[in-house]
């Protein structure tokens, strides 16, 4: 009966180059799939991003 707004909210996926340890955090203006980011906190390697995507949830 009632419609239910949807919200998407875009995420980004890093993933290190070294040891392979995946982060999710929220996408950020600028974010480029397969660019060199930031150091590992794990093990001091590179992390790149590997996907972006949004997930949609009712309010």
């Amino acid at each position: 009966m009632f419609s239910k707004k949807k919200i998407t909210v875009a995420y980004t996926i890093e993933q290190c180059t070294k040891c392979g340890m995946q982060v999710k955090r929220k996408f950020k203006e600028g974010d480029v799939l397969f660019v060199n980011m930031t150091k590992c906190v794990s093990c001091d390697g590179l992390t790149m991003i590997e996907k972006i995507f949004g997930e949609s949830t009712d309010q």
